[in-house]
């Protein structure tokens, strides 16, 4: 008779997981639930060989198995809540609420800007006795990280945090505080929605107040990894075993089967900052570089070089070019710090920027740059400014070299200054350490060239002439800045929800600037400060001809053409976008897309990835499967879930990817974080929690946790018309070829 592994044996390979986080390991023909915090197993069982030969039996098993555990352990969520509240002498009382994480999980922040994650928020029901006063705030050591994917500051807290919120009784008496709290925690790739609901009595009298909890937070911490077969790792992030709900009666989905974990689901790690930090460090520097072209800087550098050649000591004139470049460098990394240092940090820059009204001010400034560009006025600082620091270039030696380096950063302001200014502005809209890298790497850019022409002096032979080209550049760059004060305007427009700004308006003004562009290089357009051009050198002429093959590229995305290279700086698709490539299926009177039985449920509210047609409601979804004859691919997803939204753009999206689902599956996409509320006959409580789900998002995430016994985003599976896991979970994953052969391999098991 076969032996039971003892408690705490190790898992190996073959782990199945029952609705996370309780882990299940199995060891030849016997089966042990796990508890990672406490490095034991907590209940062990044997199942004979050939004792169980039906899979309904093993699932009984597994789930009466399940159910003990729970029963032995509370430790269901991520996070513990508790709701209290403190009696004030002005008749005022303060809503405590305090969470604490379990290890490795972060807890978002009130205050998030738009586009972003959920916040943390609190919502009364109905206050009887008492009126809320002012708005929520938050207490606790927070960070504030970049989020590569949202390309935002986030803050967010670890291990524990505390929220207040002022409630004035409104009688006097006892009364009770009915309310919700919604948040979103994370861990790594896996997020988790989540409520806690509570009933909480108030006694401003009494000397004991009342505290609610909520469940204590889970401790193996979702994504960490366990063996799997041949030494990899199984995420249990978005790893499930139990295909069926948790409860099996709680599904009225028949045929629900075991499955074993897809390799495919384990998260893939996140894009890395150092790759954009790295980007923005090379376009600062190219800046610096192109800023040596306009006609306040070239003219200088043979002027400014010759201080160096006149002093006798080879030494001593390369100790002064060094500190001149060095001197520069100081100076502009200077000025980003400030910049740094007096915006309060990320965490004010984030909101600052997010803010409709500072977006429509970056947007005019870079407008106003744009202007001097083109020679509309110039940006000068006084002149005072500059006799002084000339003054101090007579004393010589390293110091004088200091002071030339200063004269040359004031000289230049007036061509230059648009280009630090756009720079300071683009960089703010990052963490608050970019203004520092911008600018250091902006005046490495701009002060390398004088310096390498002090060491090799014979170099200076080789630069042209000043001329009419010079402020050809300097209109070039006015082109540039124009096109990207466009950014700022869609900030705006976003930050409103005006959708004026939608993205063929904003790929049809990048074709107009960029035309533009093309005939100013051809001579067809002059500005005030140029020169009659009489013909068109060869270097102008592959200009204009980058400039119309940019419009060229960017036309075919105003009749749908993804534009993939330039996905992260223009706006996202909308399925009202106009689109050469949306076709109805032929034969259909009523116009609906292929996949789709009936016209969507909330279509007008939750918008898909371009490519996709499919059902936002679960029940919708199977009804249409079971008249087309095709599986569902059901997607647990969120508005506020970085990785979703980069497995939108990165492989939902691709044509391979749409077509196949759009003509073999029946598509899903359940936003278990959306507002919308549910029509009054659709609302219902569930019998898993006891509370009531009004909205769309709670609909969806009773389903993933009930019937799925799954959590985190983003998850697809597969399901038969009937119900049925066929294939799942996948977890986040935007390589194309691996999502397809999970689509495909679940067709094969049809």
């Amino acid at each position: 008779m076969p032996v039971a592994p003892k408690c705490g044996a190790r898992r190996n390979a073959g782990t199945f997981f029952v609705s996370r986080p309780w882990p299940i390991a199995r060891r030849g023909n016997a089966f042990c639930i796990h508890n990672k915090a406490a490095a034991q197993c907590v209940i062990c069982a044997v199942i004979l060989n050939n004792s169980i030969t039906h899979m309904s039996t093993i699932r009984q098993a597994l789930s009466t198995l399940t159910l003990l555990f729970i029963l032995l352990t509370a430790h269901a969520q991520p996070v513990e809540w508790e709701a209290s509240y403190e009696a004030k002498g002005d008749s005022r009382v303060d809503l405590v609420i305090k969470a604490k994480l379990a290890p490795d999980w972060h807890l978002y922040s009130i205050d998030l800007p738009p586009n972003g994650p959920n916040p943390t928020s609190i919502q009364f029901h109905k206050p009887l006795g008492y009126k809320p006063l002012g708005e929520l705030t938050e207490m606790g050591s927070s960070v504030v990280e970049h989020d590569p994917i949202f390309d935002l500051d986030l803050r967010h807290f670890a291990d524990s945090a505390t929220f207040r919120h002022a409630i004035q009784p409104t009688a006097d008496g006892p009364f009770e505080i009915v309310a919700t709290v919604s948040y979103q925690t994370c861990y790594e790739g896996t997020c988790n929605i989540g409520d806690f609901s509570f009933t909480l009595p108030v006694d401003p009298a009494s000397s004991e107040p009342k505290v609610v909890r909520s469940e204590a937070p889970s401790t193996p911490a979702a994504g960490s990894s366990v063996a799997g077969p041949g030494g990899g790792g199984l995420s249990l992030a978005p790893s499930i075993s139990l295909s069926g709900p948790a409860d099996p009666a709680a599904s009225d989905a028949p045929g629900t089967s075991l499955q074993g974990v897809e390799p495919g689901a384990e998260a893939a790690p996140p894009a890395e900052e150092g790759q954009a930090g790295g980007l923005f460090f090379l376009l600062a520097f190219l800046t610096g570089l192109a800023a040596l072209l306009t006609p306040c800087v070239f003219p200088m550098i043979p002027m400014t070089v010759s201080f160096f050649l006149e002093q006798q000591d080879r030494a001593k004139a390369l100790a002064s070019a060094l500190t001149f470049g060095l001197g520069i460098v100081g100076i502009y990394t200077l000025l980003g710090l400030l910049v740094s240092l007096t915006s309060l940090g990320a965490d004010f820059i984030t909101s600052l920027t997010s803010h409709w009204f500072t977006n429509l001010l970056f947007f005019a400034l870079f407008v106003v740059f744009a202007a001097a560009f083109f020679g509309m006025f110039e940006i000068r600082l006084p002149s005072s400014l500059a006799t002084k620091a000339d003054s101090g270039v007579a004393r010589g030696g390293l110091l004088g070299a200091f002071f030339l380096s200063l004269t040359t950063v004031i000289v230049s302001l007036s061509c230059v200054g648009p280009i630090v200014g756009a720079l300071l502005v683009e960089s703010a809209t990052g963490s608050s350490v970019r203004p520092v890298v911008g600018m250091f790497s902006f005046a490495l850019g701009f002060s390398l060239p004088f310096t390498l022409l002090a060491v090799f002096p014979s170099w200076l032979k080789r630069l042209p002439k000043s001329g009419g080209w010079m402020n050809s550049v300097k209109v070039v760059l006015g082109f540039v800045v124009l096109a990207l004060s466009l950014k700022f305007l869609l900030g705006f427009d976003i930050a409103l929800g005006l959708h004026l700004l939608s993205r063929p308006v904003f790929i049809s003004l990048w074709i107009a600037i960029s035309l533009l562009l093309g005939l100013y290089l051809l001579g067809h357009i002059r500005f005030k400060m140029d020169s009659p051009l009489g013909h068109v050198p060869f270097p102008r002429l592959l200009l204009a001809l980058l400039a119309f093959t940019f419009s060229v590229y960017l036309l075919p995305g105003l009749f749908g053409a993804p534009l993939y290279g330039l996905s992260g700086l223009l706006p996202a698709e909308s399925p009202d976008d106009f689109s050469l490539t949306a076709t109805a299926p032929a034969g259909r009177t009523d116009a609906l897309p292929v996949g789709l039985c009936e016209p969507p449920k909330y279509a007008a509210e939750i918008a898909l990835p371009r490519g996709i047609q499919g059902y936002r409601d679960y029940e919708q979804a199977l009804a249409c499967a079971r008249e087309l004859k095709r599986p569902v691919l059901v997607e647990f997803t969120g508005h506020g879930c970085a990785n979703c939204k980069e497995m939108a753009a990165k492989v939902l999206s691709r044509p391979e990817v749409s077509s196949l689902i759009g003509s073999r599956f029946v598509y899903t996409a359940l936003y278990v974080d959306d507002r919308t509320a549910l029509a009054e006959a659709d609302r219902y409580t569930s019998p898993h929690d006891g509370r009531e789900k009004s909205t769309v998002g709670q609909q969806n995430l009773d389903i993933e946790l009930h019937r799925f016994g799954a959590s985190g985003q983003p998850l697809f599976f597969v399901v038969s018309p009937d119900g049925a896991i066929v294939a799942g979970p996948k977890g986040r994953d935007t390589d194309v070829d691996s999502f397809l052969g999970f689509l495909e391999g679940a067709l094969a098991k049809r």
